[in-house]
């Protein structure tokens, strides 16, 4: 299996993972079936819709390849049937991780392919990251939990990945860059939730 498949097959992975968080979410709000398939898919592939739409790539990468709808469909049908997989916190929240990495890393791609700046290189790449997630927190009624994550380091991880993959993309061969982009954001979350890094938070 060559680095290309296995990138690819990760990427599949995370929309699996991120359509289950999404899922879950809308089974707690008690959506019916219909509600949790399409709260699944809209947090598996809005980041990545959302990078499209910044990169100018049109349609869709998963209108494109129907594998990704198919694959997300497939998460939030496994979390109706199955809501007690919920139970396993650490190993949804390691794949929710690895998704994370890598549609950040993908996004920065697709902002240095359009030749942008620094700042819109860690903007659409963070955006790839946590797009769906803000999307579906939006369709619930809740404040985007990127916001308040004050315990975690999330949407910073993806911003520090992407900025990796910035400054690496001429120093480096492009998978090394993209390999050196998802370690800094694994890293940065496993710090995160060991309670080795932590942002400020202004008291009042």
């Amino acid at each position: 299996m060559t680095l290309d498949q296995s990138l690819y097959l990760l990427n599949l992975l995370g929309v699996f993972v991120f359509s289950l968080t999404g899922s879950f979410i809308a089974i707690r709000r008690k959506l019916d079936l219909y509600g949790v398939i399409v709260l699944g898919c809209v947090t598996a592939v809005g980041g990545g819709s959302i990078r499209d739409a910044l990169t100018g790539t049109a349609p869709p990468i998963y209108l494109r390849d129907e594998t990704f709808l198919w694959v997300a469909i497939l998460g939030a049908v496994v979390a109706f049937a199955f809501p007690r997989l919920e139970r396993f916190e650490r190993t949804l929240s390691a794949f929710d991780t690895a998704g994370l990495a890598l549609f950040a890393v993908s996004g920065a791609l697709g902002g240095i392919q359009m030749h942008f700046g620094v700042l819109g290189v860690i903007f659409v790449g963070t955006l790839s990251g946590v797009g769906g997630g803000i999307v579906r927190d939006v369709l619930v009624g809740d404040v985007p939990s990127v916001l308040y994550r004050n315990n975690e380091i999330y949407a910073t991880a993806a911003a520090a990945g992407a900025l990796t993959v910035y400054l690496l993309h001429e120093r480096l061969p492009v998978l090394e860059g993209q390999l050196l982009g998802i370690f800094v954001v694994v890293a940065l979350r496993w710090l995160s939730r060991r309670g080795f890094l932590k942002l400020p938070v202004r008291s009042t």
